[in-house]
């Protein structure tokens, strides 16, 4: 069981991360928190809704689909609300009254047109194009793909390939930061925002890229979240939120890839809790939050990893 709890907490861990990291890449940019997160997962799900109800197709499809339309509704987001909080005298505080309000806003708009009940999409609906790339390379029979099989244990196929997404986009992430003109502008950023403003950076540009890539990620880890956590409703961003921020601050706040780390910790304590103490297991976010705080603000790379 301890193996099962283990393993299955890597894979929740990887997708965890994904979760995370796009808040993260925000408040390290523009120390800007957006309590609306967690409402994008939610879009994101709806989006999954859409393609499977819609056109019939494997959700996966809405991976890309989901990226691209929120990275575009993040830049235009963007420009309309965050060069005034920049202007303003506590940008922070204010971040957090206008996306709370943004974050009502959006759930009660998609309560009206999709309405309060939950909504699920049947595991089989994920990895049918793996399953059709097995059939033709391998033969066998038509069917939904039955468990992957990791250390003995059978794990649902859902779990992996959001686990596999999860690992995808994080290093693509990294790639974005270390290895491209606008990541190096982007930590630039992230490390002195006033320096970098006074070098000529285009401060703007750059952090509507990070906006947008932002609510892109967290919109991808919405596709997932029907699959990982059973079902959606329009309220399930605000409990997304706060297990989005447990993982940041578990990691290191403003910190994209310590944020990679503090997901794969969180998803293994998630698992090992929900295996043992199953009744604790909503507690968690809240306790490992106070925890963090009380014995270590920084996160558990707050120290030692730099940014630029």
């Amino acid at each position: 069981m301890l193996t099962y709890a283990l393993v299955a907490g890597v894979l929740f861990g990887l997708y965890f991360s994904l979760v995370g990291i796009g808040l993260s890449l925000v408040f390290g940019v523009m120390r800007i928190v957006n309590l609306a997160h967690g409402d994008i997962l939610m879009l994101g799900a709806f989006v999954a809704f859409g393609v499977v109800t819609l056109a019939g197709i494997d959700p996966l499809f809405a991976v890309p689909l989901a990226f691209v339309i929120f990275v575009v509704a993040g830049l235009l987001l963007y420009w309309v609300l965050v060069p005034r909080l920049q202007g303003s005298v506590n940008p922070e505080m204010l971040s957090i009254i206008l996306f709370f309000g943004l974050s009502q806003v959006i759930e009660a708009i998609t309560t009206i047109f999709a309405g309060t009940s939950e909504r699920s999409i049947q595991s089989r609906a994920l990895g049918t194009v793996f399953t059709t790339i097995r059939l033709k390379l391998f033969g066998g029979k038509p069917g939904a793909a039955g468990p992957v099989q990791i250390l003995g244990q059978g794990f649902p196929m859902p779990w992996v390939i959001a686990a596999v997404t999860s690992l995808i986009a994080i290093a693509l992430v990294y790639v974005y930061l270390y290895r491209t003109r606008l990541g190096t502008l982007t930590r630039a950023v992230m490390s002195r925002r006033d320096e970098a403003l006074a070098t000529g950076i285009d401060v703007d540009r750059v952090s509507a890229a990070a906006f947008g890539v932002g609510l892109g990620l967290a919109a991808v880890a919405g596709v997932f979240a029907p699959f990982m956590f059973g079902s959606v409703t329009p309220a399930f961003g605000a409990d997304a939120t706060v297990t989005s921020f447990a993982i940041v601050v578990l990691g290191s706040l403003g910190n994209p890839l310590g944020t990679a780390l503090g997901g794969v910790v969180y998803g293994i304590c998630y698992m090992v809790v929900q295996t043992y103490l199953s009744s604790w297991a909503d507690l968690l976010p809240y306790v490992l939050l106070i925890f963090i705080l009380l014995l270590r603000p920084s996160g558990l790379l707050g120290r030692r990893v730099r940014v630029a």
